[in-house]
């Protein structure tokens, strides 16, 4: 039997991103066939491994994106988004890693199994599609503050829950939309469709989050909202920035009555 937060530590530990998509379908797959198995805790690195391309850089030193051709312009947009989805996919098997315990329910790792193998393929279709427009994942710098949220949290679980699918997974259910709508405009139909799968699944992953946040919130005898709230401002850095997609937010079971008292 496969020990789930071993699998989940090997592919925090893969350096090219083949190897841990690979990995994480694997897992998710042993998991799902009843073939793998949570029996001890992890001991998730501090930082996942990383290809040595692309140069990661801090985002105050990222080069700005110049105008460019309309195709330069889309690839620099995939290249971003493919960045986002290998840190999540480490994401989703760190909080597995770091905070499942003997007492985890099961339905908490069976959320984040099903997280971490979207995650992965979230990326396989980027990487792709980068591929079709002669481009790859590597090919531009990206920048190293994804992992700062999980350095930041590391130490608690419903800080992990507040910040990684409740503040950076919701920002994409708001900013995703309009970003559909930019590649159809540009009449790239193939990037907008792996977008819209790519939005299908993240308001499952933030409904994810909100249904562990509660469970956890309550358990500790915690009012949710409070402690939400509580959690974004002391580990949040910056603002919550309006507009929201209220409507994908509340199909998340994430109401407008935790977020908006905090938006700039």
């Amino acid at each position: 039997m496969i020990d789930l937060a071993h699998g989940a530590c090997e592919i925090l530990l893969a350096a090219e991103p083949a190897d841990k998509v690979a990995r994480a379908l694997a897992l998710a797959a042993d998991w799902k066939r009843q073939q793998a198995a949570f029996s001890t805790a992890g001991n998730p690195p501090a930082r996942p491994a990383r290809p040595e391309r692309p140069p990661l850089l801090r985002p105050r030193d990222m080069p700005k994106r110049k105008a460019g051709g309309n195709q330069e312009k889309r690839v620099a947009l995939l290249h971003a988004l493919a960045h986002i989805e290998l840190n999540a996919i480490d994401l989703a098997w760190d909080i597995i890693a770091r905070f499942g315990t003997a007492e985890t329910p099961r339905a908490f790792f069976d959320d984040w199994v099903t997280v971490g193998e979207e995650e992965a393929i979230h990326f396989s279709l980027l990487q792709a599609r980068l591929v079709e427009l002669g481009a790859q994942y590597g090919d531009l710098p990206a920048h190293d503050g994804l992992w700062q949220a999980a350095a930041e949290t590391s130490h608690d679980l419903l800080a992990r829950l507040a910040i990684v699918p409740l503040v950076l997974e919701a920002r994409g259910l708001d900013v995703t939309p309009a970003t559909i709508a930019d590649f159809r405009r540009a009449s790239d139909e193939p990037s907008a469709a792996i977008l819209e799968r790519i939005y299908r699944d993240e308001i499952g992953h933030v409904a994810a989050g909100a249904r562990w946040f509660h469970h956890f919130a309550e358990q500790a005898g915690l009012d949710p909202k409070q402690a939400w709230q509580e959690r974004v401002r002391r580990h949040f850095k910056g603002t919550l920035k309006p507009p929201f997609n209220d409507q994908a937010r509340s199909d998340a079971g994430f109401g407008p009555d935790f977020y908006r008292p905090l938006s700039a």
